[in-house]
């Protein structure tokens, strides 16, 4: 375990995100036994242009007027930090040299800001913790000369057009610079092995307490009379990440099925054939914290993704949630669901999940679902931050 040291986490998403977080995650644990300074994005040109009349940009622009950019104490040894510059939005500039210079003058104004917060709190020798923050944080590094530098990647970035184009030269670069980096997909940290041989897999944490619970709950109104057996799935219902044959395939194949849809539909998901099928049912979107339910009323899960650039390195945290449900889980073959090979089902196509649904529903025991439940728990942030740890353990001695 590291202890007693000051670690700084630059990433991309702020604090105040409505959506889970792995970086919030990880700071949270890191300062159990560290100083943690969590800095967010500084606010960009554009974003200040035309979302000027939200509270997010009204409420960094007056702390920056007022001079109120001191880290806020928002648990014991976690600081939160709004850099007090605008840095330029450059992305949309294609030739290098141009962006180089600008986004080197955007790291520049941020890394100026940062240093302010370090020494007010007077973290003189600390850790950089990158959280797949490509561009405004290329240089920190050099500009912050920490003690030692970490890259994080937990999401395949340059699959999407914004990361793209810049991305594809400069991710290999800031991976190669760090002194190691991290991946919570064995995926990725392959990926990151190309360009630094000190890449470790850490995993992730889930925040399963709920899920472990998930048979104890009462079953959703909306699907209480819905017979079984249920074949379920849980998340967003988007296009460009499942594959709509697969389900198509499993509701008309299996009529005695039904076929439950927890989450928010894209448009091609919301004109496709499974509306016009009597035995698939659409939930529409819910709370985390009802999910659990929806799951618990599962017979199978299913987790019928597409393999693409997108989705073949992910870390699938939903199917942890589905294991500490205790529930039987059919998921796509792929690179990141092979350390969840010994307790799940991977299908290569429509046929073969229908054939695994069939054998889960035959094989299912107790004892197959207190293992599941078992296998889930170990994926605790804790034991992914020790990871991290050991990691930076076997490459510094000054840690």
């Amino acid at each position: 375990m590291i202890q007693g040291k000051d670690i700084v986490i630059v990433g991309l998403q702020p604090w105040d995100t409505e959506i889970g977080s792995n970086c919030k995650d990880i700071a949270l644990e890191m300062s159990k036994n560290n100083r943690v300074l969590y800095v967010n994005s500084p606010l960009d040109r554009i974003t200040k242009i035309r979302h000027k009349d939200t509270d997010f940009v009204k409420k960094r622009l007056a702390k920056m007027q007022q001079g109120e950019n001191s880290p806020i104490l928002i648990a014991p040894n976690l600081w939160v930090y709004d850099p007090d510059v605008i840095i330029e939005s450059v992305n949309w500039i294609k030739v290098d040299f141009i962006f180089d210079l600008l986004n080197k003058r955007n790291n520049q104004l941020f890394s100026s800001s940062i240093k302010k917060a370090i020494s007010v709190l007077g973290m003189e020798d600390f850790i950089l913790f990158n959280d797949s923050d490509i561009f405004r944080s290329f240089y920190l590094k050099e500009l912050l000369n920490p003690s030692m530098s970490i890259y994080y990647s937990r999401d395949y970035l340059l699959s999407t057009d914004y990361w793209k184009y810049h991305g594809v030269r400069l991710e290999p670069k800031l991976m190669a610079k760090s002194d190691i980096c991290v991946a919570n997909s064995t995926y990725l940290t392959d990926l990151c092995k190309r360009y630094n041989q000190n890449s470790y897999y850490v995993g992730q944490g889930c925040e399963i307490d709920a899920f472990l619970k998930a048979d104890d709950l009462p079953v959703p109104g909306q699907i209480a009379e819905i017979g079984k057996p249920i074949i379920g799935y849980v998340g967003a219902l988007t296009t460009i990440r499942l594959d709509l044959e697969i389900i198509i395939h499993i509701a008309t194949d299996n009529p005695q099925w039904n076929i439950v849809l927890v989450g928010p539909e894209d448009d091609e998901f919301k004109a496709s054939k499974l509306h016009q099928l009597k035995n698939v049912h659409f939930t529409g979107p819910k709370d985390p914290r009802e999910l659990a339910a929806y799951i618990g009323a599962f017979t199978v899960c299913i987790n019928p993704q597409l393999v693409n650039e997108l989705t073949i390195g992910n870390y699938p945290r939903k199917i942890d949630e589905y294991l500490a449900a205790g529930k039987p889980v059919v998921a796509t073959k792929t690179e990141g669901m092979f350390e969840f090979a010994a307790h799940c089902y991977l299908a290569t196509n429509k046929h073969e999940y229908v054939k695994y649904i069939q054998e889960a529903m035959v094989t299912d025991s107790a004892e197959a679902a207190l293992q599941r439940k078992a296998f889930a728990s170990s994926h605790t942030w804790e034991n992914s931050v020790g990871k991290i740890y050991e990691a930076l353990s076997v490459n510094a001695v000054t840690v």
